[in-house]
């Protein structure tokens, strides 16, 4: 099974867990089998799709932004196809088709699936999603799509009006996200929520992009991707497709876009630092901080705090946080990189106190910087640094300094902490020249 999972999200629905460079699906809260420890969504669907379908090619479409965090939580086997800005899905699936024939070398006749990174579901989901994929290798529709059963009558779905009720059939129509009364009038004639899902011959999409974008190969379509429009694939090949069926889905499907709906999901009413009393009822709390947090006597609330910031809402106005999020212009205070993970801790005039956690056998990029020094104290671990070429072993204890313009680097032989102190009157995340490490 060849599957593309589309990874966007802007990370402000769910601030302050949540922002320009972790979104929604890189959060860690569900509970794994190891006592203590959680999964992000990402690792979850990741790990459903490969008990299903241990043989699964899975490529990630995704933002630049998003690379260090999926290669931090998924590995480097993971196939990416990085878009070079955000340019809607029907771009983002013309280039991750192009990757897979260009690059991964999948034949035309092979079946692909496309869903989103982020569904909370159940690995009956997957399982639907591989005989998505063997229908569309030998069905003559040359789409073919998920339909979920939906639950309610939703106003954040579009709806697909199915031409009968059996497990796979054709489609009658597409309808846009109703208001409820309207979703209701659409689940009474056997609608369907429209989740996404989709799977077609790879060769489809190919002949599609190429006939609406003027393009060669894949290097070329990446090199001239930002002149291209912002398009949904919905609107430019879905609903105009006359070819297509849809396969019903009636298994657990949850869209955890807000605070309400993913501490639905949620096993722990604590994650991190906290407590619940005070004859308090469904409040939870997700803390990334060091600090403790006490809810007492609350009632339908979540509490959520990282470096970022913290908030406290009712669960159900949580939805609207957006507006707000939108006024905040702090720069970026937690990020998870391809070697490990940073977390500032204290920002002053002319300084910035950053933990540096460093996965084993895992280095930084070697770099200097013009504007700032630098100096790490190393508080766990073993490792070792190149300065200026110089190698040298560290450990707990040892103290490291560099001055502005000196080329640097520091390599985890076992887990690495570092508290790192930037020392300067212009500290940018800009400020940063990388070199080849000889």
């Amino acid at each position: 099974m060849n599957i593309v999972l589309l990874s966007g999200g802007s990370g402000k629905r769910l601030w302050p867990l949540s922002n320009e460079i972790r979104s929604k699906q890189f959060i860690k809260i569900f509970k794994t089998d190891v006592e203590g420890e959680y999964e992000s969504m990402v690792q979850r669907v990741y790990k459903q799709i490969k008990k299903v379908d241990p043989n699964a090619s899975v490529t990630i479409a995704t933002s630049k932004t998003q690379v260090s965090a999926i290669h931090n939580q998924l590995g480097q086997d993971v196939g990416i196809s990085i878009e070079p800005c955000r340019r809607d899905t029907f771009p983002a699936i013309a280039l991750a088709s192009a990757y897979l024939h260009d690059v991964m070398g999948v034949r035309d006749n092979e079946p692909v699936v496309v869903c989103p990174v982020d569904p909370y579901v159940n690995e009956d989901y997957f399982e639907a999603v591989k005989n998505l994929s063997d229908r569309a290798a030998n069905s003559d529709a040359n789409l073919v799509l998920m339909g979920i059963e939906p639950t309610y009558p939703s106003e954040k779905y579009g709806y697909i009006i199915p031409k009968s009720k059996d497990d796979i059939s054709d489609v009658s129509e597409f309808k846009e996200k109703p208001t409820e009364e309207v979703a209701k009038e659409y689940i009474s004639k056997g609608a369907l929520w429209n989740g996404g899902v989709f799977a077609y011959k790879l060769g489809y999409v190919l002949n599609k992009s190429h006939e609406l974008i003027n393009y060669t190969d894949y290097d070329h379509l990446f090199n001239i991707y930002e002149t291209l429009p912002k398009i949904s694939f919905d609107y430019e090949v879905v609903e105009k497709e006359p070819k297509i069926e849809v396969m019903r889905f009636n298994g657990q499907w949850k869209d955890l876009g807000t605070w309400n709906t993913l501490a639905e999901a949620m096993e722990d009413n604590v994650i991190g630092k906290g407590m619940i009393g005070g004859d308090s009822e469904n409040v939870h709390i997700i803390n990334e901080t060091d600090m403790e947090i006490l809810a007492m006597g609350l009632k339908d609330v979540i509490i959520s705090a990282s470096p970022d910031g913290i908030i406290i809402s009712d669960k159900e106005q949580s939805s609207y946080i957006k507006p707000y999020v939108d006024r905040i212009a702090e720069p970026v205070k937690y990020a998870e990189k391809s070697w490990g993970s940073f977390k500032v801790i204290d920002v002053d005039k002319e300084s910035m106190t950053i933990k540096v956690t460093l996965n084993p056998g895992h280095s930084m990029n070697y770099h200097s910087h013009q504007h700032r020094d630098e100096v790490w104290v190393v508080v766990e671990g073993q490792g070792k640094t190149i300065i200026d070429g110089m190698e040298q072993s560290v450990g707990v204890g040892d103290v490291i300094t560099m001055q502005s313009g000196c080329r640097h680097t520091v390599i985890a032989e076992t887990e690495l902490k570092l508290i790192e102190v930037q020392l300067g009157r212009e500290i940018d995340v800009n400020d940063k020249q990388k070199f080849k490490l000889e």
